[in-house]
């Protein structure tokens, strides 16, 4: 889900709905109050470095494949402000110099696709898609869509929709290899399906940006997350085909992900899973959360709060207070200082490690950064 052609889809509906802080709130009551959906703890996936790479033909048996953990199910996007979807969605994920590998299984009893070209709209089928973010600043990130006749949606993306970014939809991954395997049969009305495999490679030299391609090393975190776009529909003539409402449009699509977001839009970056690389041949690593996120979960605290603050006065403030903010917090036991400065249009977010002077920063669109050292008296 990624074009201008679904807007709706993209931007943000909930985020902006809490009630803003009375500058009275009490230390003791945790900032976050109404925006609870939106700082769930994302979910993590540790990717097995191998040897050996899988044969990409759609069939996720393979020995090598079974190095590799399944995800949790995937849930409904806005996670469990809405019930669990019907049919089961996960996947497994391995690495080796040149590529990550994606493999997922969808349940489905009617496994149905129509688009043919590559780049063609392809969530207006059933689909499977992706996003990462190597650089986890929540801008420069990429998506791939696939349905089940293995057409290929691929897009670079400057930054977030909300942020007034778009798809560069003339990108390709490069070298991206992808294969589809139906447990049934393909667009057949007439019978039950068990569902569909997908299987990726894909190259770290396509999503990199610049000259040299950047593979990750042991400890490398990127942020990613997985979608599945779902329709209702019904048998007519022997086809699948989408169910509608009464002016004659499409009912509004399922949307399942492997880390919720919060709110129906994926293209949220600071929602997605956190990607662990490890070298290790054992199951003996764990991800823990980097203390630097725990950080800047304040910063997104800052942002949602100026979104909405603007959209009520029409201006930003440079005011944390007027957020219902404080300006100092103890994170896993370490002072922290947060300063807001902003003009009438912008505004950029800090927050200082009192032990480290390390400073993180965020700005209006969203694009957060490490800024070291820098002195914020």
């Amino acid at each position: 889900m990624a074009t201008p052609f679904a807007i709706g889809r993209c931007i943000q509906t909930v985020f902006l709905t809490a009630v803003l802080f009375s500058p009275k709130t009490t230390m003791a009551q945790s900032p976050f109050v109404g925006l609870e959906n939106l700082f769930a703890t994302p979910e993590n996936y540790v990717v097995r470095h191998i040897a050996n790479a899988p044969v990409i033909d759609g069939d996720i048996n393979d020995a090598v494949w079974q190095q590799a953990k399944w995800t949790n199910d995937f849930v409904d996007i806005e996670g469990d402000l809405k019930p669990r979807p019907p049919y089961k969605t996960k996947v497994k994920m391995l690495w080796d110099n040149g590529y990550l590998y994606i493999a997922a299984h969808m349940e489905e009893p009617q496994v149905w696709a129509t688009l043919k070209n590559h780049d063609d709209i392809v969530y207006h089928d059933n689909d499977f898609e992706l996003f990462i973010d190597p650089s986890t600043t929540t801008h420069s990130y990429y998506e791939i869509e696939v349905n089940a006749l293995n057409t290929i949606f691929d897009l670079f993306l400057n930054k977030p929709y909300r942020n007034r970014g778009g798809g560069l939809i003339g990108w390709d991954a490069n070298g991206l290899r992808s294969a589809i395997k139906v447990q049934g049969t393909l667009n057949n009305a007439s019978d039950t399906d068990a569902g569909w495999t997908v299987e990726m490679a894909i190259p770290f030299s396509a999503i990199t940006m610049g000259f040299k391609s950047q593979v990750p090393e042991n400890g490398t975190i990127y942020r990613i997350n997985f979608s599945r776009v779902e329709y209702d529909t019904k048998i007519v003539e022997g086809r699948n085909v989408k169910l509608k409402d009464s002016a004659g449009r499409d009912l509004p699509e399922h949307n399942w992900s492997w880390s919720p977001q919060g709110e129906i839009a994926m293209h949220s970056p600071e929602h997605w899973g956190y990607l662990l690389f490890s070298t290790h041949e054992a199951d003996d690593v764990a991800f823990t959360m980097p203390y630097a996120e725990e950080q800047k979960k304040y910063l997104w605290l800052v942002y949602y709060r100026e979104k909405q603050w603007f959209r009520q006065h029409h201006e930003y403030t440079s005011s944390l207070g007027k957020l219902g903010i404080h300006g100092k917090y103890d994170i896993a036991g370490i002072s922290n200082k947060l300063k807001l400065q902003s003009t009438q249009n912008q505004f950029e977010a800090f927050i200082t490690d009192a032990n480290t002077n390390t400073t993180y920063t965020i700005n209006h669109e969203g694009f957060i950064e490490q800024l070291n050292p820098i002195h914020h008296e």
